[in-house]
């Protein structure tokens, strides 16, 4: 099993930044990509950025050229950093991977909230 922790969540006005981080432990080693959905109040979890084991990445359209996901695997943990912060933006950031075995297994941490003022 993984187990998944984000953390850097907080509270900006409009324009600021933040940088999520997610901290992976347990059987790392199945992991392939990592992944960042956020879900708004009342709304559905929607697909943010990802990254797979090679450093490919992708993102939603609505944060292209503000958001950059990274992740370093020595220390088993992929990051988001989020510029220009709208208030839109405001959500709980989840992070997902699967892990690839005989079956793939998706985890996810418990979240961390963002909230942007305008």
């Amino acid at each position: 099993q993984v187990q998944l922790v984000e953390s850097g969540g907080g509270s900006v006005q409009a324009g600021g930044s933040l940088r999520l981080s997610c901290v992976a432990s347990g059987y790392t080693e199945c992991m392939y990509d990592m992944t960042w959905y956020r879900q708004a109040q009342g709304k559905d979890r929607n697909f943010v950025s990802s990254i797979d084991t090679y450093g490919d990445t992708s993102y939603a359209d609505s944060v292209k050229g503000r958001f950059t996901t990274s992740r370093d695997n020595a220390k088993n943990t992929v990051y988001l950093q989020m510029n220009n912060l709208e208030p839109e933006d405001s959500a709980m950031y989840y992070c997902k991977t699967t892990c690839i075995g005989v079956v793939a297994v998706d985890y996810w941490g418990p979240g961390t909230q963002v909230t942007v003022s305008a």
